[in-house]
Order: C-alpha cells, then sequence, then structure tokens
C-alpha cells in the first residue's frame, strides 16, 4: 500500500516540470528564428491523489501494476492554433531522442462518438533522482485551442452527470464539438493570412519596444548630462 503518496509522485512532478521547460523551449527556438510555432502554449500537471484513487476503482488497475498500467499521472498538454499544427508537433516528438513514444492515439482522424477531438502521445521519459535513473509514464495531449475549450466543457459536465449525459445535453455537445471542428478548418483555409498579420504584429510590438528603451537610455543620458553641468 502507498503510504506516502508525495514520494511516489515527486518523480511524476520532477518529468512534468523537466517536459514544460523543453516543449516551451521548441516554441521559442521557433520564436528566435522569427517562424511560426506549431506550438501556442504548454501546460502541465501530476494528477491529484483522489483523482488516481478513483481511476484505480474505475479501471481495475492494481497498486502493484499502477506506474505500469496508468499512464496519465503525469499530463501535458500542447495547444496549437491550427490542426496542422498538432501533426506538426507531433513530427517534432517522434524526433526527440529524450523521450521514448510508447502509444498514440489520433481523436482528431478517429473522432470518439462523444465529439472529442485530441491526438494523444504516452511517452516513456527519464528523470535523474538521487537514487539513479527513473523511466516515467506520461501521456502529452495536443489539440486547438477550439478543442481544447470543447474538451474543458465536456470535462467539467461529466463530473456532474458521472459520464451518463441527457440525451438532449449529449447531442447538443455533438453539436458543438462539430461546430468547434468548423472553425478549425476555416482558420485553416485562412492560416498563411494569420500567420503573416501574426508576424507582422510581432514585428510592430518588437519595434516599439525597442524605440522605449531607446527612449529610457536617451532620458538617462540627458539626466546625467544635467547633473554633470
Amino acid at each position: 500500500m502507498i503510504e506516502n503518496w508525495q514520494h511516489f509522485l515527486l518523480p511524476y512532478q520532477q518529468a512534468v516540470n523537466e517536459l514544460k521547460v523543453k516543449l516551451r523551449g521548441m516554441r521559442k527556438q521557433y520564436q528566435d528564428q522569427k517562424q511560426h510555432s506549431p506550438i501556442e502554449f504548454v501546460t502541465g500537471r501530476v494528477k491529484p491523489v483522489e483523482s488516481i484513487k478513483e481511476k484505480m476503482v474505475r479501471r481495475h488497475v492494481q497498486e502493484d501494476r499502477l506506474e505500469q498500467d496508468m499512464q496519465d499521472i503525469a499530463g501535458l498538454r500542447i495547444m496549437c492554433q491550427f490542426v496542422e499544427d498538432i501533426y506538426k508537433v507531433v513530427d517534432l516528438l517522434r524526433q526527440r531522442s529524450d523521450m521514448t513514444i510508447l502509444e498514440e492515439r489520433d481523436y482528431i482522424s478517429n473522432v470518439k462518438p462523444s465529439g472529442y477531438r485530441s491526438y494523444h502521445i504516452v511517452i516513456e521519459y527519464p528523470v535523474q533522482l538521487v537514487t539513479g535513473e527513473k523511466k516515467i509514464l506520461a501521456e502529452i495531449q495536443i489539440r486547438t485551442l477550439a478543442m481544447n475549450f470543447w474538451a474543458t466543457i465536456e470535462h467539467s459536465l461529466n463530473y456532474k452527470y458521472k459520464g451518463a449525459f441527457p440525451e438532449e445535453l449529449s447531442a447538443r455537445l455533438q453539436r458543438a464539438a462539430e461546430a468547434a471542428f468548423k472553425l478549425d478548418n476555416e482558420m485553416s483555409e485562412i492560416r498563411e493570412e494569420i500567420k503573416e498579420a501574426q508576424t507582422l504584429f510581432s514585428y510592430k510590438k518588437n519595434a516599439e519596444q525597442n524605440t522605449a528603451g531607446d527612449e529610457g537610455h536617451r532620458s538617462e543620458e540627458e539626466q546625467s548630462e544635467s547633473r554633470n553641468i
């Protein structure tokens, strides 16, 4: 029996922290090269103890098999602007040597009956502990902002109805999922226009910041000069 959950979850928290830094670093590399980043932002969490216990009961996971059979104790979420970005991120993750992909589940091409869309990747990630290396299972979910909005709402409602949605609500959620995906498709159609506009906006913003910085330096020089007179 797990007596010290904090000790048990520590390697998972380390894995989440490290992966967030690495994935956000990928986004920064694109920005430094003034290229469109397929990664909009990254979040991560370690599953709360009560959620782990509930899932163990629901999925009939034995405690001595917890590390092997529960793949999402460590969870990362990558948000993208466009559906095409999702598959670009998947390709980037496949190329990395610091993690091993164990499983991929494409719920975008193979949408769930509920309307849920996302791309899930289960990885094995090594963390370095004072006791040595420990390989941690983690799940990375990759989705658009529209997909994430729908999934967040559906997840909240799931707690209320325990997965047994009223028929009318279920139908509305499915229609909402289709509407969200239609929005994604429309944005994909004009993505080049969007990317160009974002590049121009970023360039203007950086120029304004640099100008403000120069004015600040001139002000300091002028103050110094007046003091010396």
